[in-house]
């Protein structure tokens, strides 16, 4: 996946959805993310959430085997406009 074809529109939108969703304005969520840092988002989440998420983080293979879902390959479809 060449995530360099991501339209950055539909990035920001995508921003815009999340932070609204989890209460953390968009440009410091995406400041975090491009640093790699998660700090903001597990934050807000639930604790179960939070739990799933820092295992999907650290386990590159859950993250590969995520990506390589239906649902996935779709987003990043729509994301990158193809």
């Amino acid at each position: 996946m060449n995530t360099n074809n991501i339209d950055p529109k539909k990035v920001n939108g995508l921003l815009e959805a999340v932070s609204k969703k989890i209460g953390i304005p968009a440009e410091k969520l995406k400041k975090e993310l491009e640093a790699g840092k998660f700090d903001s988002a597990i934050s807000s989440m639930n604790k179960n959430d939070a739990v799933k998420f820092q295992q999907a983080v650290n386990n590159p293979k859950l993250i590969e085997k995520m990506m390589s879902t239906p649902q996935a390959q779709a987003l990043y479809k729509k994301l990158s406009g193809e």
